[in-house]
């Protein structure tokens, strides 16, 4: 373990003593500052396994001009950037370190906030984007697992790692958008041009989200998250009292209609606390008040009833310990789509309180065509529909040979810029969307996937990519991967069969896995819409082995037209994948 290793010096001044997050791509350490004597964070971006040089160089390049970026930002409600310090050519992030909570984990804990709560969090949030804006940078990934609460009583916004600045030209051709489904805007789902005004959605969902208690959109299936979030209408706040006409101002789907920051400030000025209240206190003794939970159950059923509003007393957060020894906290960059761990793959397990201590070590340096180091891609066409309406049965397979007319589409499913071997072409139909998932994988190497969904929702092509896959691990790792996936009850009839004839590689040969799922309904917060039906589908995969790599061509489409959805889409379209190199 890291912290067992010796304390390094870099710098000639950082002592990294050690660590409190990872990623795929980089090591968050607790360092204290030896000349400045203060305790600081040191972001380590480590190089992928299996890069080339270039492309180490491309790492290096890409680091440097996010801290470029975020370096000019100098305010209060934003974690600060102190020093870039490079050893063996590589580069070291130092940042401010900040013991707090996030507003994520408050909601979890404590449920929703205050009226006195939210306006704090509102203000001191449109202050911070109001000054990354004027610099020319747009965070994209405002939410609150992104919105700090320091032990102090300061909020500040961090995570600028996906953060770009409107100026500097992109190094990626793909042209993916980020975001994290719940609070992404439409526009940026939707795939339109990237402008301020998806930060001030991002802001209103965010504040939804505090004063509610859950997120405006919500559900495990990420395709009719987006799919809401694009189509629907935008859900009325909940619980908000003063805060209403604010949220509602700022999730306009008109992205040019948004309410302007400044305005934001303007209307939640009257109702934030006297100066010198402390909304956000720990009691003496780091524990919270057992009654306070009471407190904050009888102000949601309220809210939930519609009869009354209780306001409750302010929010008493533990006061946060750091041993030395202290465990890995959660990957410190973005993720866009949910990490797969044990905790998150079961349904059936709702997630409990937990007392957690989050350090704002990272403001930056999450790779905007770089996923991997935890967060989640998303692409869209504008106003393509990715989802069906509500049936009562499916409509008819279209045929592959008459109305489905099937084109070449070439992508890429690069983890980063400059990867090689990634780009590859496959056959869809002309009018099929597509939109990028990069997740980190318990235990396996990060994958990029492409998903191409049919105009109806119906139908999907998935093609993944494990980059640096061999030889360390094998086909049947990945198999695991995909079984513990799913919860109990939703995978079943599983097959898996040798590929005769197709080449592998020198430590796999492929295999064809099939089987069935299903999915829940999403859950719209807004009443009295009821969640749709379950989604019951049938998965046929090509597993293959290639060069060092693993790429999986999966196809998906109802159960109801399995045989016929394999026959026609999976016979067809998956013997049209070619990888490159």
């Amino acid at each position: 373990m890291e912290n067992e290793q010796p304390e390094r010096l870099i710098g000639e001044r950082y002592r990294l003593r050690h660590v409190l997050g990872r990623g795929s791509m980089g090591v968050v350490w607790a360092a204290h500052d030896e000349v400045l004597r203060r305790d600081v964070a040191v972001k380590e971006v480590l190089r992928p396994p299996g890069t080339t040089d270039a492309e180490a160089d491309e790492l290096r390049e890409r680091t440097m001009r996010e801290a470029r970026s975020v370096a000019r930002l100098s305010h209060p409600n934003l974690v600060t950037l102190y020093d870039v310090v490079q050893l063996d050519g590589d580069p070291y992030v130092v940042m401010e370190l900040v013991p707090s909570s996030s507003l994520a984990d408050l909601i979890r804990l404590r449920g929703p906030l205050t009226l006195e709560q939210g306006a704090a969090v509102a203000d001191a949030v449109a202050a911070a984007l109001a000054s990354a804006h004027k610099a020319g940078i747009t965070h994209r990934d405002v939410k609150p697992g992104n919105v700090l609460i320091a032990d102090d009583g300061r909020i500040k916004l961090t995570d600028f790692g996906i953060a770009r600045n409107v100026a500097d030209a992109t190094m990626t051709s793909r042209g993916i958008m980020l975001g994290t489904p719940s609070f992404i805007s439409p526009e940026v789902a939707s795939g339109a041009p990237l402008t301020t005004a998806a930060d001030l959605w991002s802001l209103g969902a965010t504040l939804w989200a505090a004063m509610s208690g859950q997120p405006p959109y919500e559900g495990t299936n990420v395709l009719r998250t987006i799919n809401a979030v694009v189509h629907a209408d935008v859900p009325p706040p909940v619980g908000a009292d003063g805060l209403a006409p604010v949220i509602s101002g700022l999730m306009v789907k008109d992205a040019d209609g948004r309410m302007p920051l400044a305005e934001v400030r303007r209307l939640v000025r009257p109702l934030l606390a006297e100066p010198g209240v402390d909304l956000f206190p720990t009691t003496p003794s780091g524990t919270a008040d057992p009654s306070e939970a009471d407190t904050a159950v009888t102000r949601s059923a309220a809210r939930a009833g519609g009869a009354r509003t209780v306001v409750r007393p302010p929010l008493v957060v533990p006061k946060p310990v750091i041993p030395d020894d202290a465990p890995l906290a959660a990957d410190p960059g973005p993720l866009p789509f949910t990490r797969q761990t044990a905790a998150t793959r079961s349904l059936a397990k709702p997630r409990g309180p937990a007392r957690t201590v989050l350090l704002a070590v990272v403001a930056l340096l999450v790779f905007a065509a770089s996923g991997v180091g935890g967060f989640a891609l998303t692409r869209f066409v504008a106003g393509a529909p990715l989802l069906p309406p509500q049936r009562t049965s499916a409509p008819s397979l279209p045929s592959i040979g008459t109305t489905l007319e099937l084109v070449p589409r070439r992508a890429s499913a690069a983890s980063a810029n400059g990867d090689q071997g990634a780009e590859f072409t496959i056959s869809v139909g002309a009018d099929w969307t597509t939109f990028v998932e990069q997740r980190v994988n318990d235990d396996l190497p990060a994958s990029t996937t492409t998903h191409l969904v049919a105009p109806n929702g119906l139908y999907e092509v998935a093609v993944q990519r494990f980059g640096g896959f061999y030889p360390k691990w094998r086909v049947e790792d990945y198999l695991g991967l995909v079984r513990s996936h799913w919860p109990e009850g939703r995978y079943f009839s599983e097959s898996v069969a040798a590929l005769p004839g197709v080449p592998g590689n020198d430590f796999d040969a492929p295999v064809q896995l099939g089987y069935r799922t299903v999915e829940p309904a999403l859950a719209l917060t807004r009443a009295p819409e009821q969640p749709g039906p379950d989604l019951r589908r049938s998965r046929f995969s090509r597993v293959l082995p290639h060069g060092s790599d693993l790429w999986v061509v999966e196809v998906v489409f109802p159960t109801d037209q399995e045989e016929t959805g394999r026959a026609e889409l999976f016979d067809t379209i998956v013997g049209t994948f070619s990888a490159a190199g």
